[in-house]
């Protein structure tokens, strides 16, 4: 680490690799069939305390990774996708929290998934990759827990796809989570949530170059993938934002060109995104992970939320946003209202924002403050001490 630092940064951090799982002891999957050995790609932030009872769990999305915050280069132009919530003085305090931040099983950052190499044929597994759902991602998780010598995390947090494993946690650890905060999440996917989903992986099975998901070490579907990233860019963004932003602005020209080609600043910013997306991510990747997205469903196997959510422990801070209409408002309120009849200690808010489900990446400012007080007042109610400055 340098002797020198921006000011609210967590500096120059390294991405570690915690290997489970080895046979005969792999992980059983909810799907059936079984997973091991298993590497997990992860980075931490900030000192345990002595007790041991000052570790935050953050959750990524979709497309994120462990590389939540810092930089792993001085000279690197962006930060981890969260580092404007994870540092010192900011919503998750890395002068008062020990920060973990892993990569999921199934994805392609460093953690076991479909461009991994299979033991036993030494070439990727691509569509050979079991099924994993988000149970399975937070088992394996539970696992790098262990390792870390952790028995009970002090808060679990993420939004979108991360709100889900957060969820998970505290219904399949309810004893290992203080505190839980989903944010921009839902209990289950809606039809329209699967729709989207299965149009990207439409658009990336039916690229010329997917073969079958064979595609290592020749040319990758990209047209597929950056068409599947372009479809889901949308609905992170709102109406509100994308008029901001965009308008009906032209790009690199002054009239209409009346052809199909790339007219519109929007056109050529989806079409960014998507290129953007092919070089640091896996197709085979994109399948699984969105196809655990869609299996998720807190209420089974009774079908009830309420009777799902009856033995979680943890204290809640639910966050939503208004303008999200692809995780809106009303499935944040589901859970609250389960975790109500279940006499659960809750806090629900809902923010006004204009940049849609992209929000709690982007507009970190109430929601930061909202996630400070509550992280501080779960620990004064439990006696939660904190490492000394400059220890």
């Amino acid at each position: 680490m340098p002797h020198r630092k921006e000011p609210g940064s967590v500096g120059v951090v390294k991405k570690k690799q915690f290997t489970c799982c080895e046979p005969p002891h792999e992980l059983e999957l909810e799907g059936g069939g079984r997973l091991g050995p298993i590497t997990i790609a992860y980075e931490t932030y900030g000192r345990l305390n002595k007790d041991r009872t000052n570790a935050l769990l953050i959750l990524h999305a979709l497309s994120g990774d462990a590389h939540a915050a810092g930089k792993y280069f001085a000279e690197d132009a962006k930060p981890g996708w969260w580092d404007n919530t994870i540092g010192p003085g900011k919503a998750f305090d890395t002068d008062k929290f020990y920060v973990i931040c892993s990569n999921v099983i199934g994805g392609c950052q460093g953690s076991t998934g479909p461009s991994s190499i299979h033991p036993a044929t030494g070439k990727p597994f691509a569509l050979s990759f079991p099924i994993v759902t988000v149970n399975d991602m937070v088992r394996a998780q539970a696992r790098l827990v262990d390792h870390l010598g952790i028995e009970r995390l002090f808060a679990v947090a993420g939004g979108s796809m991360g709100g889900m494993q957060a969820l998970q946690w505290a219904v399949s650890y309810p004893d290992r989570v203080l505190a839980s905060i989903p944010i921009a999440t839902t209990a289950k996917h809606s039809p329209q949530q699967i729709a989207f989903n299965q149009v990207g992986r439409a658009a990336i099975m039916a690229d010329p170059n997917f073969a079958d998901g064979e595609y290592y070490g020749r040319e990758v579907p990209k047209d597929g993938l950056a068409l599947a990233r372009m479809v889901g860019h949308i609905t992170y963004l709102s109406d509100d934002s994308m008029h901001e932003k965009f308008g009906r602005r032209l790009r690199g020209k002054k009239t209409l060109g009346y052809s199909f080609n790339l007219d519109f600043e929007v056109e050529t910013y989806l079409r960014y995104k998507g290129d953007a997306f092919v070089s640091r991510f896996d197709a085979n990747s994109y399948l699984y992970i969105t196809k655990a997205i869609d299996y998720f469903d807190l209420s089974l196997p009774s079908g009830s939320l309420v009777k799902a959510l009856e033995k979680v422990r943890s204290k809640f801070l639910v966050i939503s946003f208004k303008s999200d209409w692809l995780y809106p408002p009303y499935q944040s309120k589901e859970i609250v209202k389960a975790l109500m009849v279940n006499g659960v200690d809750i806090t629900y808010c809902e923010i006004d924002s204009r940049y849609g489900h992209d929000a709690f990446l982007l507009d970190a400012g109430e929601m930061s403050k909202i996630i400070r007080n509550f992280l501080e007042n779960v620990a004064v109610r439990n006696g939660i001490a904190f490492p000394a400055a400059g220890a």
